[in-house]
């Protein structure tokens, strides 16, 4: 996709009502520490957009961005990060059930897992969570660059098991360093959310 305009649009915390937005949206979610606002940034070729953090759990509301005025990609709450206290965090869960039970404009969920590590319990949690509300997430698999290219195939197949993947689930690795999977994510979302093929660019 050729990005030509990109905007945080709307921001829903624990008590906003959410927006009824007439475009398609895609879903981010994942662990607090997983890269998903350096993936978001990596999409949109945007350095910036989505805000990162040395404090892992920073992003503690819902937010839309715009994209093109053709869809909206949905950054989840982070979650499984200790430091957020146990009332807020425990608030996160149904405000992210919510949306997957109520947008009538989500098309698809990605789930981010880190590459490096065995999934964790959190993650097996989110992973069921998401197939519970009704979607099959596609799974990246972030921080590929970290780890060596012999080592690549049995951490994916690590991650496969310890999720029990649903069966030809797509699993995409993803670097936001070499933008490694970006065009893959593309390719997937352009097919399944928007229904048409639209041209890929690297173009900042």
């Amino acid at each position: 996709m050729i990005i030509k305009n990109v905007e945080l649009e709307t921001v829903c915390g624990i008590t906003s009502k959410l927006p009824e937005n007439q475009l398609p949206e895609v879903a981010f979610a994942g662990k607090s520490n997983v890269g998903k606002s350096s993936l978001i940034n990596a999409l949109v070729n945007r350095k910036s957009l989505a805000r990162t953090s040395g404090q892992p759990g920073k992003t503690q509301t819902i937010n839309f961005y715009n994209v093109n005025k053709e869809m909206y990609i949905v950054d989840l709450p982070g979650y499984g990060y200790a430091k957020v206290s146990k009332e807020v965090a425990a608030k996160w869960g149904p405000m992210i059930e919510n949306y997957l039970h109520t947008s009538r404009q989500l098309r698809m969920v990605f789930l981010l897992i880190d590459l490096r590590h065995k999934p964790g319990a959190n993650d097996i949690q989110m992973y069921r969570w998401i197939l519970s509300n009704g979607f099959s997430p596609v799974i990246v698999a972030t921080k590929a660059d970290k780890i060596k290219r012999s080592q690549l195939k049995k951490q994916l197949k690590q991650l496969e098991e310890t999720l029990k993947v649903i069966e030809g689930v797509p699993i995409i690795p993803f670097s936001a360093v070499t933008k490694q999977g970006r065009d893959e994510i593309w390719e997937l979302i352009e097919t399944y959310a928007l229904g048409e093929e639209m041209e890929i660019s690297e173009e900042e």
